[in-house]
């Protein structure tokens, strides 16, 4: 019996919707929005335009930075560097900025540093086959000690003649009274899912994580998607790092510790798999929202902010946990 085209395209809906639901992404969504009414009920400040408003901007830094975290992971690969990535990048733009220059050569500046340490380290993990849990672990100790000798490990809060645009650029709502971060976290998840999705370079990026070697049999440039994937991730952190300069106002050495943990749980948590081969933009994001949701929780239902790590780690488990479950069960 012949096939019409309609029956085709609504099978091939009806698999794609199939398949979501089954995802990791769409059971973390799902618990997400069960946390946030449970939260609504149980306590009288979540559901408040401040708290919300509050924590949507709070969790565009990390769903950022594992946006190009997630890049990274879907090739197998690792990047601990960010956070101290976000520190240097947000120095670099704070230094400059006080020093005198404008905006825009301070915003270059931060974006040339965040390049530069992204080649850097893709360079060594794709031609040198240096492990990336080594470099990245390197990097993360290097940036942030030269983030120390730009500031002198002194806190900049003055930001030259164009103070108040920066201030505006990262705590800003120039659309429908939605925060700036907000904004251009939206873009850039957009951006990366269409890249993923429909782009011969995200094809490579699966290809690397699904099968490196038999990637570099069919032609694929695995060195240099390799460093473009670690050039990305090191421009999310600075990114991250110039939106955030902008919307706390100050910038410390101590900005972005321990940011890289919270980055990769989320990439994982999101559906991501360590192993490579697996991920989505739309995964990190809704990862990141539950890591929020949780830490923004704690505070609000009396429990220790000890506490934290111990949820954030729990989830990572679990969501591992339920990947091996699923794997388990696709090949039986």
């Amino acid at each position: 019996m012949a096939v019409t085209l309609d029956q085709t395209i609504a099978q091939r809906e009806r698999s794609r919707l199939s398949e979501f639901v089954g995802s990791q992404t769409f059971w973390v969504l799902i618990a997400v929005i069960l946390a946030c009414l449970f939260l609504s009920f149980a306590t009288d400040s979540f559901a408040t335009a401040k708290n919300l408003y509050n924590i949507t901007r709070n969790v565009t830094f990390v769903a950022i930075i594992a946006l190009g975290m997630t890049l990274v992971i879907i090739t197998g690969g690792i990047d601990l560097s960010v956070g101290s990535v976000l520190c240097l990048c947000s120095m670099v733009l704070a230094v400059t900025m006080h020093a005198g220059y404008g905006i825009e050569i301070g915003i270059a500046a931060a974006i040339g540093t965040a390049l530069v340490v992204g080649a850097f380290n893709g360079v060594m993990i794709a031609y040198l086959d240096f492990p990336p849990f080594v470099v990245t672990l390197g990097m993360l100790s290097v940036a942030r000690s030269l983030a120390m000798v730009a500031s002198n490990n002194t806190v900049v809060f003055q930001f030259g003649p164009d103070h108040d645009k920066l201030l505006a650029l990262g705590g800003g709502a120039w659309f429908l009274g939605i925060a700036n971060p907000v904004l251009y976290m939206i873009i850039l998840a957009l951006l990366t899912g269409f890249v993923l999705r429909w782009t011969r370079f995200g094809r490579y990026i699966f290809a690397i994580g699904g099968n490196e070697h038999a990637a570099t049999l069919t032609g694929v440039p695995v060195r240099r998607i390799k460093v473009a994937v670690y050039m990305i991730s090191a421009l999310s952190a600075g990114i991250a790092g110039i939106v955030q300069t902008g919307w706390l106002g100050a910038v410390t050495t101590n900005i972005g510790a321990g940011m890289e943990l919270q980055v990769i749980a989320a990439a994982v948590i999101g559906g991501a798999n360590l192993a490579g081969g697996v991920g989505t933009a739309f995964g990190a994001l809704v990862g990141a929202a539950l890591i929020e949701v949780i830490r923004n929780s704690l505070g609000l239902l009396g429990i220790n902010a000890f506490w934290q790590g111990t949820f954030i780690g729990g989830a990572i488990v679990l969501a591992v946990l339920f990947d091996r479950i699923r794997n388990f069960r696709q090949s039986e």
